[in-house]
C-alpha cells in the first residue's frame, strides 16, 4: 500500500487516534501525541495540509517501530 500523498496533519492525528494516540500538547502549528499503549511514545505532527512525504514517511516509521509493525502492515491498519 502506498502512503497517502494528500494527507493533512489534523487527519493524520485522527488517525492516530485509532492506536491509543492521544494530543498531549500543541505549540503553534506543531501537535505532540503521546500513547500509553505499549510503554510511553511521543510523536510531533506538524499541522499542515498536506504534509511532506518524508514528514510523513518518518512519522509512521516511528508509530510502526513503537507498536512492532512494519509500515506497510501500519499502512493497512491505519488507511485499510
Amino acid at each position: 500500500m502506498r502512503i497517502p500523498r494528500d494527507l493533512s496533519g489534523a487527519e493524520l492525528v485522527k488517525v492516530l487516534g485509532r492506536l491509543g494516540y492521544e494530543v498531549s500538547r500543541q505549540t503553534g502549528s506543531h501537535i505532540r501525541l503521546t500513547t500509553h499503549i505499549q510503554g510511553e511514545h511521543h510523536i510531533t505532527i506538524p499541522r499542515h495540509d498536506p504534509l511532506r512525504i518524508g514528514t510523513l514517511a518518518a512519522i509512521l516509521d516511528s508509530v510502526a517501530a513503537h507498536h512492532g509493525l512494519t509500515r506497510e502492515d501500519l499502512l493497512h491498519q491505519l488507511f485499510g
